[in-house]
C-alpha cells in the first residue's frame, strides 16, 4: 500500500509541472473567466506542491547548503524575468515594480519565513538550533544589499526623487553582483560547514539520513522538472493577477496589496520547503532558504532592472520611503539579535511574525 501510495506521488509530482507549463501556454495574454480561474489556481497549487517535492529531492542529492541554493537562484531567476517583462509592458505605471517586489520579497522572507520556521522549530523542539556565524554572515549581506539598493536612491541628489544617477545604479548593480558571488563562494566553497545543519550540542550535522539519497538520474530529472514548475508557478500567478487586481480594488484596498500578493504566490515552494525542515529540526536549512532568497532577490533583481532600464521607457524608482525604511531597520535590528545566540524561542518567532502582520498592515492601509 506504501508502495502504491509512493508511486501515485511520484506520477503526479511528474505529471502537474507539464500540465502547468501546458496551461500557462494556453491562457497567456488572455482575459480568463472566473471558471478558468479556478482551474488556474488549483493547477497553481499543486504546482507549488510539486516544485518543493522535486527541490527536496535535489536537495538531498547535493547536500546542504546546495539544495537550499539551488531552489532559491531557481525561483529568483524565474521573478526576475518575471519584473522585466512586467517592465516592458507596464510604462511608467511599473517604476516601482521592482523596489515593491524586491522590498516585499525581503520581508517576507526576514520575517515571515522565518518567524514562522522559528516558532515552528522552538514549539515543536524546544528551541531553534542553527549556526551563528554562517546565518549572520548571510543577514549582513541581506542588510548590506538592501540598504545600498533600497535606502540610498532616497537620500541620493544626483536626480531628484528615490531615483539614481546611471553611475550610481551602476555601481549599486555591479556591487550586488560582487557581495553575492562573495556569499555563495563562502557557503558552497570555504566555509560550506557555516551553512550546514546542527545538533543541540552545536556538532555539524554532515549527512541527513531521513531517507536514501536519490540517485544522478533522477536528481537531474527532478532539476528539470523543478525548473517546469518554478515557470508555471510565476506564469500562472501572473496569469491571476489581473483578478487579484480587481478584487483588491474592488475591496478598496492599497495598490500595494497585489505585489504583496504575488510575491507569496511565487515564495510558496520555499516556504513550504523552509517549513518541512523547521518541522524536522534542520532550521539552518529554513534560514539558508529564507535569507537566501531574500540575497538572491536583490542581488539579481537590481542587476537585471539595471541593465534593463537602459532600453526600457520611464523612470526606475529604487528608494523606499520613509515608513518602510524605518520597518526595514528595525527588522535588520532585531534580526541580528535573533541571530547573535544561535537559538531561538518561540518569542523569536512571534517577534518576526509581528513585524511581517505590521508589514501587511501598511501594505493594505498605509
Amino acid at each position: 500500500m506504501i508502495a502504491r501510495l509512493t508511486s501515485v506521488a511520484a506520477r503526479w509530482t511528474s505529471l502537474v509541472p507539464a500540465l502547468a507549463v501546458v496551461l500557462l501556454a494556453l491562457t497567456w495574454g488572455r482575459d480568463l473567466p472566473g471558471a478558468v480561474v479556478a482551474l488556474v489556481t488549483l493547477v497553481l497549487a499543486a504546482a507549488v506542491l510539486a516544485a518543493v517535492h522535486h527541490a527536496e529531492v535535489v536537495a538531498h542529492r547535493v547536500g546542504e547548503p546546495f539544495g537550499s541554493l539551488v531552489l532559491a537562484v531557481a525561483v529568483t531567476i524565474i521573478e526576475v524575468a518575471l519584473i522585466v517583462t512586467l517592465m516592458a509592458d507596464g510604462g511608467d505605471k511599473s517604476a516601482t515594480l521592482a523596489r515593491d517586489t524586491v522590498f516585499a520579497a525581503v520581508m517576507i522572507t526576514c520575517n515571515g519565513i522565518v518567524g514562522l520556521c522559528l516558532l515552528v522549530a522552538s514549539l515543536r523542539h524546544g528551541t531553534a538550533v542553527f549556526n551563528p556565524e554562517g546565518t549572520g554572515a548571510a543577514l549582513a549581506t541581506v542588510a548590506t544589499l538592501a540598504t545600498l539598493s533600497l535606502i540610498l536612491p532616497t537620500f541620493t541628489t544626483s536626480r531628484p526623487g528615490p531615483e539614481f544617477s546611471d553611475v550610481q545604479l551602476t555601481f549599486a548593480a555591479v556591487s550586488s553582483l560582487i557581495l553575492y558571488g562573495l556569499f555563495v563562494t563562502t557557503q558552497t566553497v570555504r566555509h560550506r560547514d557555516y551553512f550546514l545543519p546542527i545538533t543541540r550540542q552545536g556538532e555539524v550535522i554532515t549527512v541527513d539520513d531521513h531517507a536514501d539519497v536519490p540517485t544522478s538520474r533522477t536528481a537531474l530529472v527532478s532539476l528539470g522538472l523543478l525548473g517546469l514548475a518554478l515557470i508555471g508557478v510565476v506564469g500562472l500567478a501572473k496569469g491571476v493577477s489581473p483578478t487579484i487586481e480587481s478584487a483588491v480594488e474592488s475591496a478598496g484596498l492599497h495598490h500595494a496589496v497585489i505585489g504583496v500578493i504575488i510575491a507569496l504566490l511565487v515564495l510558496l515552494p520555499e516556504t513550504i520547503a523552509a517549513l518541512r525542515s523547521a518541522r524536522r529540526d534542520r532550521v539552518q536549512t529554513s534560514l539558508n532558504l529564507a535569507l537566501g532568497s531574500a540575497m538572491a532577490s536583490i542581488g539579481l533583481t537590481v542587476p537585471a532592472v539595471a541593465l534593463a532600464s537602459f532600453w526600457l521607457s520611464g523612470p526606475l524608482v529604487l528608494g523606499l520611503g520613509s515608513t518602510y525604511t524605518v520597518l526595514l531597520a528595525l527588522t535588520v535590528v532585531v534580526s541580528s539579535l535573533t541571530v547573535v545566540p544561535g537559538r531561538a524561542t518561540p518569542l523569536q518567532g512571534g517577534v518576526h511574525l509581528v513585524l511581517f502582520a505590521a508589514y501587511l498592515e501598511l501594505a493594505v492601509n498605509p
